[in-house]
């Protein structure tokens, strides 16, 4: 296999040696000796979306979060990063997923290309698919119903994804769609439904965990909330957005040390972006208030090292002996 130096890489695409060190502080790209091809081809996709002002953070979220969608190590070698208007889209499959949004898109590229007679590859088939005779109504329904959503058409969508489960009820990404419009009109109760539908049809549906979370949080059922979050991130230790509500949710429960172990595992795969510091300033603000905690808590008196202890205090009884 074809191997490259740092500095092949700098001239090859034409990019600096502080560029490429930028990528590797925020995540994006493993500090390496020498690159193979495909790493070339993962450089070349940063330059590109860097160069379209697409912030990293942006690029670090999409490909965090399809990770947990997907189950990929390295989801910019793996499938293929598009930006589609002001948002980060993959390729993968023939489907086109947000990660972030947790929805499948409809390529609307691709049917373009589909319309002009140009290769575009494999059929259409989504990420997780339903395994029945049905498929391919389920996916012009799934194209009508995200149509439909797009325009703005709710009625309609619901409609067709209800018509989708009908047809396909073991189809965990309609479940998961239709969970997120009723969501955000507010009817957390079947958007719950449709989410605990999802994780029964997919046990390790990762994102179905963590929209789980969303809602039961929504519906004030802290401890149910908490249960579905730790279920993600068992599944997907570096799922972000899980340990940041993770730790939300522990902190409104009064339970700082707990909260504080997400915290300090958002930053640690989050390390700049204004989600980043708000972690950072619940990291000092729990560690000042646990510091004080501690001293609260303190049944004894323990001095400094060469320093005589003029104060000594034991449990049940004041004593004042003179130094």
């Amino acid at each position: 296999m074809t191997s490259y130096s740092r500095a092949d890489v700098l001239r090859i695409l034409q990019i600096s040696s502080r560029q490429l060190q930028g990528w590797e502080r925020a995540g994006l790209m493993s500090q390496l000796e020498t690159y193979s091809f495909q790493d070339l081809g993962q450089l070349r996709t940063l330059r590109s979306l860097r160069e379209d002002d697409v912030s990293a953070a942006s690029i670090r979220h999409s490909i965090v979060a399809m990770k947990a969608v997907a189950g990929m190590s390295n989801p910019l070698q793996e499938a293929c990063l598009v930006r589609t208007g002001t948002r980060l889209a993959f390729r993968c499959d023939g489907a086109m997923v947000d990660p972030i949004r947790r929805q499948l898109l409809f390529d609307f590229e691709r049917l373009d290309r589909l319309q002009h007679g140009q290769q575009v590859g494999s059929q259409p088939s989504p990420l997780r698919g339903p395994g029945t005779a049905n498929q391919q109504s389920v996916q012009e329904l799934f194209i009508a119903a995200v149509q439909a959503e797009e325009a703005g058409d709710k009625p309609r969508s619901i409609g067709l994804y209800e018509k989708m489960i009908a047809l396909s009820p073991d189809y965990a990404p309609a479940y998961i769609n239709l969970g997120t419009i009723h969501f955000h009109l507010r009817e957390f109760d079947r958007a719950e439904e449709l989410y605990r539908h999802a994780t029964e049809t997919d046990p390790e549906y990762v994102l179905a965990l963590f929209d789980l979370g969303n809602v039961l949080d929504e519906l004030e059922r802290p401890d149910e909330s908490i249960a579905a979050y730790q279920q993600a991130v068992a599944l997907s230790p570096r799922y972000a957005d899980a340990h940041y509500n993770l730790a939300l949710a522990f902190e409104r429960k009064g339970e700082c040390r707990a909260a504080l172990r997400h915290w300090e595992a958002y930053v640690r795969l989050d390390k700049s972006g204004p989600w980043a510091e708000h972690a950072q300033q619940q990291i000092r603000k729990l560690l000042d208030r646990e510091k004080l905690s501690i001293s609260w808590r303190a049944n004894f008196f323990v001095p400094r090292p060469n320093d005589k202890a003029a104060l000594e205090l034991v449990p049940g009884e004041a004593k004042f002996p003179i130094a």
